[in-house]
Order: C-alpha cells, then sequence, then structure tokens
C-alpha cells in the first residue's frame, strides 16, 4: 500500500519541492499561450509590397496631391467653425509625417522581400550556368574522342582507295598474257 501512495504523489526532491511530473520527450509540448499575437509574416509582406507598389505610382501622387489642395482649401475658406486645422496646419504635417513613418519601413521590407528572390533567382541561374558549362564541356571531350577514333578507323572510302593501290601494284608486279587480259574485259 506504501509502494501504491509513493507512486500517486509526485516526487520530491532533497529539500522536499513537489516537481511537475517530466514531460516526454517523443511527444510535442503542447503550445504555449502567447502574449503577442500570431499572424503571418508572408501575408504581412504581401501586403506591404502592395503598399510599396501603389506608393511608387503616379496615382498615388495624384491623390496624395489632391488630399493636401481639399485640405487646404477647406481649412482656408470653409467657415470657421467646421474648420479643424488652422493655417501652420499642424494637423496636415503630422498626418504626412505619419504617413511617412509607415511608407518607409513598409517599402524597405517590399525591397528586402526583392532582394532576397533575386538572390534566389541569381543562385538558380548560376547553379544552371554551371550545368551548361559542365555540359558543354563533356560534350566537347565526347567529340573530340570522336574524332580521335574516326582517325583510326578505316572508312569505306579509305579501304577502296587501298585496294586500288593494291590492284594497282599486282598489276604492276604480274605482266598478264595477251589472253588472260581479254578476258577481263
Amino acid at each position: 500500500m506504501a509502494a501504491e501512495e509513493r507512486s500517486k504523489t509526485p516526487p520530491a526532491g532533497a529539500s522536499g519541492i513537489v516537481r511537475p511530473p517530466r514531460s516526454r520527450l517523443d511527444q510535442p509540448k503542447r503550445p504555449r499561450r502567447r502574449l503577442l499575437p500570431d499572424y503571418d509574416p508572408e501575408a504581412f509582406g504581401r501586403f506591404s509590397e502592395r503598399i510599396a507598389r501603389f506608393l511608387g505610382t503616379g496615382r498615388f501622387i495624384v491623390w496624395m496631391t489632391l488630399v493636401i489642395i481639399v485640405w487646404v482649401l477647406w481649412n482656408v475658406f470653409a467657415p470657421v467653425h467646421l474648420r479643424f486645422d488652422q493655417y501652420p496646419f499642424i494637423f496636415l504635417t503630422l498626418m504626412l509625417s505619419l504617413q511617412a513613418s509607415y511608407a518607409a519601413p513598409l517599402i524597405l521590407l517590399a525591397q528586402n522581400r526583392q532582394d532576397d528572390r533575386d538572390r534566389v533567382t541569381h543562385e538558380q541561374d548560376r547553379k544552371q550556368n554551371e550545368r551548361s558549362i559542365a555540359d558543354t564541356e563533356y560534350l566537347t571531350r565526347e567529340i573530340a574522342s570522336l574524332r580521335m577514333g574516326l582517325g583510326e578507323v578505316a572508312t569505306r572510302d579509305w579501304i577502296r582507295s587501298e585496294l586500288e593501290d593494291l590492284a594497282r601494284d599486282l598489276d604492276d608486279r604480274l605482266p598478264l598474257s595477251p589472253a588472260e587480259r581479254d578476258e577481263d574485259r
């Protein structure tokens, strides 16, 4: 019975502190609760690229110019009780600074992602070029070996010319009688 009681209670250390049971190493841990929300970095990167692409267009400049013109005209010519930003336009300056402070990091993030894509593309191009060079060198060696091999192979024309030379040599060495010469014709 004492053994059963010991197995139910967690083991105590030398100081009498009760330790939690050990987790198994062959099983994944339970996910912890996080203080910060989870986000998908790829989704955020795509979002920043869309914003950076829009900020780099003429359409953005036209819209920004129109907003500023309307802002200034409204705060100069609207009735006094409807104006929300008086002459030095402090609120407009704050809004433009806020827009710039968010635009700059988003543009940098988009550029970093583009640099990463370019790096991967260049690496793939470099590997493809290395493979092409290796293939070209292999084919060059093969063609050279074939040429060398063909230099040693007896072709039909070469054999024919050798046989003709041998026949001429035989004709020169053996004089034929006139009767044999007529039969050959």
